[in-house]
């Protein structure tokens, strides 16, 4: 017997002050199985930053020939891919050809070794890399509950994030540009 998903209804108030971008954004999000809670909050925390009107997350762990994230145009055409973790660079070569922008975020404690042994093979693509800091990832992942309103205000290189069970700041560092 298969293992089913779990659930997490969040309701966002977002203030991305950098892109002049608010609104509250209602998110029924799907923790595969195999996938950690950190994970989870890391695919959130991504959505945030990228927030618009046609972005959604995909089945993620169960397709691999899909990204994490995505914003598809009226088309059909992918405008924004996002990557969660440590993708291969063969992947990355494929989604900078069929997106318009391709992010990358790692986020984990091999987030560090991962970079130095890929920075090469992912240098000369048009892929965007930043590292969410894993103590601050697990941080948040401490405060989630299964259904939870919370506003995250982004500013820089750092969100902060505000929940009925408390607070933190997540910060990251733009590995490639």
């Amino acid at each position: 017997m298969a293992l089913s998903s779990t659930i997490y209804k969040f309701t966002i108030a977002l203030s991305d002050l950098d892109r002049h971008y608010y609104d509250t954004l209602n998110l029924t999000v799907a923790q595969h199985p195999s996938e950690s809670l950190e994970r989870v909050m890391a695919r959130v925390l991504a959505y945030c930053l990228h927030a618009e009107e046609f972005l959604a997350f995909t089945k993620g762990l169960s397709t691999p020939e899909t990204p994490d994230i995505w914003a598809k145009s009226l088309d059909g055409q992918i405008s924004v891919w996002i990557e969660m973790g440590e993708p291969a660079a063969d992947k990355l070569k494929k989604a900078s050809r069929v997106a318009e922008e391709v992010w990358v975020y790692s986020f984990n404690s091999k987030s560090t070794v991962w970079w130095q042994q890929e920075q090469a093979k992912i240098a000369p693509l048009a892929v965007r890399v930043r590292q969410f800091s894993w103590p601050e990832i697990v941080a948040l992942a401490a405060l989630v509950e299964r259904t939870m309103a919370f506003s995250v205000t982004i500013s820089g290189d750092s969100a902060f994030i505000a929940t009925g069970q408390g607070e933190c700041e997540l910060s990251w560092q733009a590995l490639k540009d």
